[in-house]
């Protein structure tokens, strides 16, 4: 259960206590607020100023997941702080269910490792943090709503910038219905999981055909081919750290020094993702 006005509430106090300079951002002059502006915190959390408004005045729908994030690293949240948030608005924590915080250590990773994609997964492969280099790759996550679940996105055969040889495309499905029958196991009470597991047995033959051989383990592929709509091929390559505390998969794409990728790399880094096109 959400608690709208209390989240209200703890968000102002937040934003309220967190100076410009701590939030990365630049100070000129003397500022009439306190803390950070509404849309300021909006700017950092990629959100709506709009939104903000809305749940710091209780108006809006409980956050989801990937908001709450957001809004934990806009503000500097402690990890106890961060659970206290998914708490407010309505996400429950352990009992089963699959951990979605995303805490201070790794959003440490995604700020310092800033000159390299880098996206984080919780352990159902769905997209719940990312860098600004992984949208600039990859194309915003956010404009995708709700369709950031990797197995999903494949088995579904959604738009990708991806390229996968047979034998890649083989390797990566084995090791992802590997990880999600893990998942399940680990947590038989998430009905997010449930539902995904339904959803993929009803879209696709192979997924079905590869659950019912009950893959236990699977490496995925350790390069990655992009195909971006502005810089043509990058070959990269792709590692999966599994972080302990939370249960996540943290993607770290880089590029071999002095290669034609890792120049067009450096370029998606330069220009932003904002200029970039959307996700094709």
């Amino acid at each position: 259960m959400n608690h709208p006005d209390e989240l209200a509430k703890t968000l102002r106090g937040w934003r309220e206590r967190l100076v410009p300079g701590r939030a990365g951002l630049p100070v000129h002059g003397q500022r009439r607020a306190r803390g950070l502006r509404r849309e300021e915190l909006a700017a950092l959390a990629g959100l709506a100023a709009d939104h903000v408004v809305r749940l710091e005045q209780g108006r809006a729908a409980a956050p989801a997941v990937q908001v709450c994030v957001a809004l934990a690293r806009a503000l500097r949240l402690s990890d106890a702080e961060q659970e206290r948030l998914f708490r407010l608005a309505g996400h429950e924590l352990g009992g089963g269910r699959v951990p979605r915080l995303v805490p201070e250590s790794t959003r440490r990773l995604l700020e310092r490792l800033d000159d390299h994609p880098i996206a984080v997964h919780d352990a159902m492969w769905t997209l719940i943090a990312w860098n600004r280099p992984w949208a600039a790759l990859m194309g915003e996550p956010a404009a995708r709503d709700d369709d950031r679940n990797a197995v999903w996105r494949h088995f579904a055969a959604r738009p990708t910038r991806t390229r996968l040889t047979p034998a890649e495309r083989a390797e990566f499905e084995h090791a992802l219905v590997a990880d999600l029958r893990l998942a399940q196991e680990r947590y038989p009470r998430e009905p997010d999981l449930t539902a995904l597991l339904g959803r993929l047995a009803s879209v696709s033959t192979g997924f079905r055909a590869l659950w019912d051989s009950q893959p236990a383990d699977g490496q995925q592929p350790a390069g990655l081919t992009v195909e971006h709509p502005d810089v043509g091929r990058l070959d990269l390559d792709r590692d999966v750290l599994a972080s302990r505390h939370g249960d996540l998969r943290i993607v770290v794409c880089t590029a071999r020094p002095g290669t034609e990728s890792a120049a067009k790399l450096a370029l998606l880094g330069a220009l932003g993702f904002d200029a970039m096109a959307p996700p094709g």
